[in-house]
This record gives structure tokens, sequence and C-alpha cells, in this order.
């Protein structure tokens, strides 16, 4: 069937469409509520459920959440209980761990009034509380495409059809999409949205921006000997196993009951095609400081993301005729605090204000500039502004000296107010960074233990990721043939090393190497979208609820 012989979809108006069930998008329904009970506000997600797909470390600053929940801390059901109770840094060399001193560390720097906990579970707790307000929640249902009118105005989204076979054909099942049309949208997408993208291109959001840069954040959870727990605890290192001009590191957490949170960040502008941010990931876990606290313990989950590291410098422009971007769609995070969801938070409440106020004077489907013109000097801006120059100075100067300089940096904004590096530039996307594999030397990783190291596949079935088989393969390859003469021939074939969870494979045949797409195996981490060397690979959304369904993570 043609699209032109496509049925109708049908439709459902509402005042506000948000799309994206994660820490941002259900702070802006819930904001919007607070403020005018009577607004109709819908959010579209694309995992089976609230929570499926969000992974974060995760040590959460409270202070948007006690904006937006003033009584969070006294509702017995809401996740966060633990909060930090000692916060360590350190250097690691591969048999040592050096303690750095925390008074070095500039006052951004600290934990101590932050929480550690399941970001999933917090936006599982979050549900309830919009849906309780009147906010209507659709899980499992995929934005797959932005709804213009005819004067190129976003007038909404459009939810993917169900039940298409892999060839394109319609089963029995077939169904066809939903429109949801508001007079405002909001993309709550996360890091590297597959609408926000389209989005950015098409109004040219970026054109005053630094281009956007990425990490790839690898995470297990484990429950472990509670002789070895200490509640409270946060630990963060940098150094081996990476080389110094690679950007990335370690965070180790305590909390709850004998649980921890154990994970990895490699930048995304490493140059190296045969590096593996997975295989990191496990050989950081053999270091004597990390192996003694987990032996004896339970791999319970596995999971990963990108996470967007532009900073101040890269966050595009937020509006655009008939909506906005929100959270890690704009990329938000606070990149040497290893955090965002304060900022993602309250971006969702920042812009929220604004389309309830624009929505009070009777305006719709308009441009909300007042929303662009006041996030920098929102909490939101001066979180990130002291920071800016901490990505770029790790990627000039590497991760000894590099820090050093981001740390005298940081100092500086905060003492007084002004850096003698002005604002560093990120110079070029990442996946320009990497070098042609001539240049390089393949890294023999070790094999896995399968008690404190493990394979990709046994690790992606502890994500419970799954994706109906019969449908169109949801990972792009705009130009086979660019894949096998450049990604191939010159870079080693990187998609088998930097993507987390097995996804592509190049396979020898009599006839030569052939790209193989495992797509049921992506737990949807976008990696692919910004790491592959030519842009060649989109990632868009497959049939809503597949995907990685995460339980505490």
């Amino acid at each position: 069937m043609s699209s032109e012989e496509l049925p109708p979809r049908e439709s459902m108006e509402f005042d506000v469409v948000i799309v994206g069930a994660g820490p941002s998008g259900l702070s802006a329904a819930i904001r919007l509520k607070q403020i005018n009970p009577d607004l109709n506000v819908v959010v579209v997600e694309k995992g089976s459920e609230v929570g499926a797909h969000i992974l974060s470390g995760a040590v959460i600053d409270p202070v948007s959440l006690d904006s937006l929940i003033p009584d969070w801390r006294q509702d017995p059901d809401c996740p966060l209980k633990t909060q930090v109770k000692d916060d360590r840094f350190f250097w690691f060399t591969e048999k040592s761990a050096i303690r750095l001193p925390n008074f070095i560390m500039p006052p951004l720097m600290n934990n101590h009034h932050c929480y550690i906990g399941s970001l999933g579970n917090v936006c599982r707790w979050l549900a309830p509380k919009a849906e309780a307000l009147g906010v209507e929640i659709y899980p499992g249902f995929a934005a797959a495409e932005v709804l213009y009118d005819d004067k190129g105005v976003v007038k909404g989204i459009a939810t993917g059809d169900m039940g298409i076979a892999k060839d394109g054909s319609h089963k029995d099942s077939f169904t066809r999409g939903m429109e949801l049309l508001g007079k405002y949208t909001l993309f709550a997408e996360g890091a590297r949205g597959s609408l926000s993208k389209q989005l950015i291109s098409k109004f040219a959001l970026d054109a005053k921006s630094e281009p956007p840069k990425f990490g790839i954040g690898l995470k297990e959870v484990w429950q472990i000997d509670p002789a070895k727990h200490q509640k409270g605890l946060v630990q963060h290192a940098v150094g081996w196993p990476l080389k110094s001009d690679t950007g990335g590191g370690l965070f180790f957490y305590h909390y709850d009951e004998n649980l921890v949170s154990i994970g990895f960040v490699v930048h995304l502008n490493y140059d190296d095609p045969y590096l593996s941010p997975f295989d990191e990931f496990q050989r950081v876990k053999t270091h004597p400081a990390i192996r003694s606290v987990l032996e004896g313990g339970k791999r319970l989950a596995y999971g990963a993301r990108a996470i967007t590291e532009g900073g101040y410098q890269s966050v595009p422009r937020l509006s655009f005729p008939g909506g906005a971007l929100i959270g890690c769609a704009a990329g938000f995070v606070n990149v040497p605090r290893i955090k965002g969801v304060h900022n993602a938070m309250g971006s969702g409440m920042l812009a929220a204000e604004h389309v309830a106020a624009a929505l009070g004077a009777d305006r719709a489907n308009d441009e909300l500039v007042e929303y662009e013109n006041a996030w920098r000097d929102s909490a939101v801006g001066k979180d990130l502004y002291p920071v800016r120059n901490a990505k770029p100075l790790l990627s000039k100067f590497g991760s000894f000296f590099g820090a050093g300089l981001g740390i005298f940096d940081m100092w500086t904004n905060t003492l007084f107010g002004f850096s003698l590096f002005g604002t560093q530039s990120h110079a070029k996307p990442d996946r320009k960074a990497l070098d042609p594999a001539r240049q390089h030397q393949p890294i023999a990783y070790p094999k896995p233990d399968g008690k404190i190291s493990f394979d990709k596949l046994s690790s992606v079935f502890l994500s419970n990721t799954n994706h109906e088989e019969d449908q169109p393969v949801h990972l792009k390859v705009a130009d086979m043939s660019l894949q096998k003469t450049s990604e191939h021939d010159v870079f080693a074939g990187p998609s088998n090393r930097y993507c987390p969870a097995g996804v592509y494979e190049w396979v020898e045949e009599a006839s030569g190497p052939r790209f193989q797409i495992n797509a049921q195996n992506c737990v949807h981490c976008k990696t692919c979208d910004v790491k592959d060397p030519n842009g060649n690979i989109t990632w868009v959304p497959p049939e809503g609820g597949g995907g990685p369904n995460y339980e505490a993570m």
C-alpha cells in the first residue's frame, strides 16, 4: 500500500503536546497543570512504560525537584532515599587509585546536598503525579513525525504506524498512527532525539551555536555484599584504562539497600577507531579498587545511552514556530558535575511557564521567543556558564592537563566571575574526530571472566530489550556502498566497537564483508547516529514500545 493509499489518521487536539516522559517532559506537564489546571496536556512516550528507556547515573541535585514538588522528601513513595554522605575523586593508574583532595575541587562539584537513586524510578513516581493533575500520558507510542501547517509552523506530532512488516507490507495487525495536535509542542526526547534533530536542521536552530558534543554512558546496577556497602558514598575516577587524550571516567555510587550503580562515560570525540567503550567499561571494573567491592556481588541490570556534552556554547536556539526544545534534547548536561537531571527539569518548568503565559494571552502556534530569551539568565544558564570550558579544555589538553585547567577555570568563574580562556570552541562534530585505522593498532581487550566483566550479548539480555522482529529496521544506512568503502575499508568498522549492544557486525563472506544490522539488540543509545564517521547512519524510532525495558536505571 503506498502512502497515498493510507487511510487518514485520527486526530486529537490539546493545548500542549509533549514528546517524551523523561524528567523534562514530566516536569513541564506538571508545571503546566500547576499553573492552569484547565489546560489539556498530553505526553507521548516511546517506551513500553514510563521509565523503560530512562538511564542515568544518577546523583541528582534536588534544586529543581524542590521547586516542582516542595514536599517530595515527605512522600513515602518517592524513590530518592539516599543522600550523599561521602564524596571522593580519584586518579586511576592500572594498579592504584590516587585520591584527589576535595578542597581543590570548586564548590559547584560538591555532591553532599544531592541524592542517589534510579532516574527511571523517579520518572515512574512523577508520572502518576502528572496524571493526578489531569495530564494524559500515552506510553508505548513513538512520536515518528512532526506535523506542520501550510505555513511551516509546527502543529503537533504523529505517532508511528504499527503492524508494518520488514518488507514494508502491512500485516493484519496494521494500525495507523494518531495525530496529536497542540497549540504548542514541547520536544523532550533526550540526547540526539530523532524529531529534535530534524527540527534543529529545518529551522537552523544551531546556526549560531557550537557543534553538539556527546559521550556514551554505560551503566550496571549491582547488589553487593552488605559488609562492603557504604550507603551514600559517591566516587568518581579518571585516568586508567583510557589514554590521556581520550576523555571519560568512572562513576561508582552506593545507595538504597546494598545496591551500587557503576558506570563509565567515554567522550565520543575519541580518535582511535579500535577503541570500544563497552570493553573499556568492562576493563575498569577489574581495577583493584573496584573489583574488591564487586566480588561476591550480583549484576542486576545493564544499559547505555548517549549523553549531551556540548554545554553552554552548544545549546541551539530553543524556540521555533509552534514549539520548543527542552531537557537533553537541547543539551543541558553539566559535564564536570556529571549531572543533567536538575537542568532537564528546570528547562521543562521554564518552558511550561512561558507556554502557560502565551496560552493565557490567547496565543497559539507562534514562537516562544520569551523562553529562548530567558534560559541564559535562569538557573539552567547560570549552572552551565561557569563550566563552559571544562569539556573543550579536556579535549584540547588531555585528561591530566585539561582537567587541571578546567578546575582552575571553574575556580576563577566561581570566585571572580570571569575566565582567562573566554569561551572555548568545540571545533568539530564527534564523528569527524576518528582517525583512519592505519594510524592506530588494534586493541587486545581481555576476555570477560563472567564474574566481574561480561560480553555484550549477556549484557543486552539484562537490559530486557525487545523489538517486534518483523518490522522495518529502524537504523537507516543512507549509502551501503559508503559503509564498505569508508567505514570498513578506511576506519576498520568502528561500528562493531562503538555500539554497546552488538547491533553492528561485518560478516566475512566469499563475496567480501557484509554489513549486518542486528536491530533487535538496539538499546536506543543513539551512539551510531553520533559517531558513524560519515554520518551515514540515522536512528529513527522503531514500533512503539520496542527497545530496552530498564527496571531501575
